[in-house]
């Protein structure tokens, strides 16, 4: 008599190399970790500063929550960051005049110096990443990537 076969339990399942968010989360982090190298050491910034650096060189007059929110970044590591680049002087802060506990943060012109010599970087770097797929593959990914950015909000 044929015993009957047990249905594996999700747990036993789920194969973390193959789990997209795990992929995905292996892929953004490699993809940080190598574009960070080229610019950590020669302008002295790490992966949360560059981004507040990046967001603020496009959409000045934002609070460190805006920043974290246009990031999905952790609020701890936006505002690590910002006093960071406001002690270096590439953010400045100025209270907001119908709020005083919010600060409205930019770029200095030191700031947005370190913006425009890494943005360069930045780009070449995606380039050289991207050169893995041809036109079609690029437009499918980027189709796919918002299909899936969409599809996360309701998770």
């Amino acid at each position: 008599m044929a015993s009957a076969k047990r249905k594996p339990t999700p747990a036993e399942l789920l194969v973390l190399e193959d789990f997209l968010p795990y992929r995905l989360s292996i892929l953004s982090n490699r993809v940080s970790r190598a574009i960070a190298a080229r610019y950590a050491k020669a302008f002295d910034l790490t992966i949360p500063e560059w981004r507040v650096v990046a967001v603020l060189g496009r959409r000045a007059g934002l609070t460190a929550k805006e920043i974290a929110e246009a990031t999905e970044m952790d609020k701890v590591a936006v505002s690590r960051a910002v006093a960071r680049l406001v002690e270096a002087k590439r953010v400045a802060a100025r209270a907001d005049r119908d709020d005083a506990r919010r600060q409205i943060l930019s770029l200095t012109s030191q700031g947005e110096s370190v913006h425009a010599r890494i943005a360069p970087i930045a780009l070449a770097s995606e380039q050289r990443l991207l050169t893995a797929l041809d036109a079609r593959e690029r437009e499918q990914l980027d189709l796919l990537i918002d299909k899936l950015l969409d599809a996360a909000k309701t998770l």
